[in-house]
């Protein structure tokens, strides 16, 4: 709980900041606006009174939106320059075409002065505090102050020695010792210590992940044995935490793996992220985006396939169904019901492409993927993305990774309304077709970009206009 209230803290003094800053930087364009560009009077009329309400909500909607308050703990300077440089850019923008474009101006150039004023004061006026704040962050986890639950995984002398390392180091760079877990056997020096022994790793992982709150781990084995470190890996990486191995097991990681230093300890960090921080940030910006347009611009075509569904079988307009999404998550998926109802009476069935189950109407929502439209609305709960793999159920889930256990990678991203693996398989009718419709979902996790994004989502639309969904 003090965690808890520690990070809502945190995250109020960046949010208070932030809406403050937004205010007057509204009132400081404000003011340039009436005085250079319009050369009128500066009276604060009722754009003025309105642009500070809703300017500093627009912005904090952004930052949200964008993951900015998601993880206050582990922000550092440069993260923080490169977050709000983005950020700025992309509001700003937004606000030029929506506010700027419709001034009265005397020349073209007070366009560029315009936006270039509105950009420098919201960057410095945001960027300040936040600098501010995060310094004052970073100096209490070097003060050992603010600290990360760790764990360390082995028992060895090399375990013994990183423990003590970190330990004596002047800077703490975060890392909050629980306690530790053997591999194999366990150290004398290292079980004589003042760092708790929470047991073997293979007994006892998951308990000490859930009852000790592990953030952070750190895996201190041999680097003669490869395999189970990168067993380990394999069986961790799906967990909320991040991961650190000592530097010379470099030599083993593969090429896919993303690593780089942190706070200066002497530890590598295995870096799961799939996208680049700030492309993470915009994909979640088109997300919403997009998703808004399209409630608002399909609502005509909602209301005439809810006619439709209505008109052409007895049961409800929407289908619900529990599906599971990022880091293993179960969340209700929303759909326009294609099926009869008590189409899964007899428990779950795959539908095939001849399905009987499936009404006139679903077979031409399923044909042009309309019945995924609904799920525009998970998009903006943050349950799913635009673009990911299809989610599936926990009961197919279990079934498939029996065959193929390197199924659950596909929960490290957001699932999607569409996905690489729906565009070039379609919908699967049985287990073995969603395991072959698997490894282009894979490619698309090893080549997450905004290009590949946009790219799917045009063949997307090109499937919905020619009706050859699968």
């Amino acid at each position: 709980m003090a965690i808890i209230n520690a990070r809502a803290f945190q995250v109020t003094k960046y949010l208070v900041s932030d809406l403050i800053s937004s205010a007057i930087t509204w009132v400081i364009f404000f003011a340039f606006r009436k005085i250079y560009i319009e050369k009128s009077e500066l009276i604060l009329d009722d754009n003025f009174y309105r642009g500070l309400i809703i300017i500093p909500v627009y912005w904090i909607t952004l930052y949200y939106l964008s993951g900015y308050y998601s993880n206050v703990f582990r922000k550092h300077r440069i993260q923080d320059l490169g977050f709000t440089l983005i950020q700025t850019l992309i509001g700003v923008l937004f606000l030029f075409f929506v506010l700027i474009l419709d001034d009265k101006v005397f020349s073209y150039k007070h366009y560029y002065l315009a936006f270039l004023v509105l950009f420098s004061v919201h960057f410095f006026l945001t960027f300040i505090p936040r600098i501010f704040f995060t310094s004052r962050l970073v100096r209490r986890i070097h003060q050992r102050k603010i600290g990360f639950n760790t764990l360390l995984i082995g028992g060895n002398a090399n375990a013994l020695n990183i423990y003590n390392e970190i330990s004596e180091m002047k800077q703490s760079p975060g890392f909050k010792f629980v306690g530790f877990v053997s591999i194999n056997g366990v150290d004398n020096q290292l079980r004589e210590s003042d760092l708790p022994y929470l047991g073997k790793y293979a007994n006892e992982i998951r308990t000490v992940l859930r009852d000790k709150n592990i953030e952070e781990a750190i895996i201190a084995i041999e680097s003669s044995e490869h395999e189970s470190l990168k067993k380990i890996i394999s069986e961790l990486e799906g967990e909320n935490l991040k991961l650190h191995v000592i530097p010379d097991m470099y030599d083993i990681l593969t090429g896919s793996v993303k690593m780089t230093n942190i706070y200066g300890a002497p530890l590598i960090e295995i870096k799961t992220e799939l996208m680049p921080a700030w492309q993470a940030s915009v994909k979640r910006l088109m997300d919403v985006i997009i998703s808004l347009i399209s409630l608002v611009l399909c609502l005509p075509l909602f209301l005439i396939i809810a006619l439709a569904i209505k008109l052409s079988s007895k049961g409800p307009i929407f289908f619900l169904q529990e599906r599971v999404g990022l880091n293993g998550r179960p969340f209700k998926i929303i759909k326009f019901r294609s099926m009869v109802v008590n189409a899964e009476s007899n428990g779950p069935q795959l539908s095939s492409e001849n399905d009987s189950r499936i009404t006139s109407v679903g077979r031409f929502l399923r044909k042009t993927r309309l019945d995924e439209f609904p799920q525009f609305v998970n998009v903006i709960l943050g349950d799913m993305s635009l673009v990911g793999p299809r989610p599936e159920r926990q009961f197919y889930i279990d079934q498939i990774s029996t065959i193929a256990p390197h199924y659950k990678y596909l929960n490290k991203v957001r699932p999607g309304i569409t996905s690489w693996g729906q565009v070039k398989y379609g919908y699967a009718e049985n287990v073995d077709q969603m395991i072959q419709r698997m490894k282009y979902d894979l490619i698309y996790i090893e080549n997450m970009t905004l290009a590949l994004d946009i790219k799917i989502m045009f063949f997307t639309l090109l499937i919905i206009f020619k009706g050859k969904g699968k």
